[in-house]
């Protein structure tokens, strides 16, 4: 919890330093310096840090929410994680597949190659050798 408002404080303070354009609405806003923001802040700061003395159950249920926020937080950047890999180990497979040999070896033809393909299969295939030989079915156990 307190990682998050540090980072929170910086931030705000890096936001209010960098430098602005002149418009004719910030010509309206009163004029702080640095130092007067950073005493402010400061001020904040040691307020907040004497929340959790005034206002226990508040800062209980604030801490619980963290990390209620913190594990979501944790399981979105583990599928975030795992989609990136899966994504990369896909590309690499597809990269891979690409330099492989191809999957027909030329015994058969394939649409486009050679002769035109029939689209059904060939009937009577068995030799006369072939029909000559008597059918036995199975063997039974007895």
């Amino acid at each position: 919890m307190r990682f998050l408002l540090r980072i929170t404080f910086w931030l705000g303070l890096v936001l209010v330093l960098l430098p602005r354009d002149k418009t004719p609405e910030s010509e309206k806003l009163p004029n702080i310096g640095a130092a007067d923001a950073v005493q402010a802040a400061t001020a904040a700061v040691s307020d907040m840090s004497q929340f959790c003395k005034r206002q226990p159950a508040a800062c209980e249920v604030g801490g619980q929410a963290a990390t209620i926020i913190g594990q979501r937080a944790q399981d979105g950047a583990r599928k975030i994680y795992q989609i990136i890999n899966d994504k990369k180990e896909q590309i690499t497979n597809e990269k891979n597949d690409t330099k492989k040999a191809p999957d027909h070896t030329g015994s058969i033809t394939v649409a486009g190659e050679g002769d035109a393909v029939t689209t059904e299969p060939p009937r009577d295939t068995l030799t006369q050798d072939d029909l000559a030989l008597e059918w036995h079915g199975p063997e039974t156990a007895n």
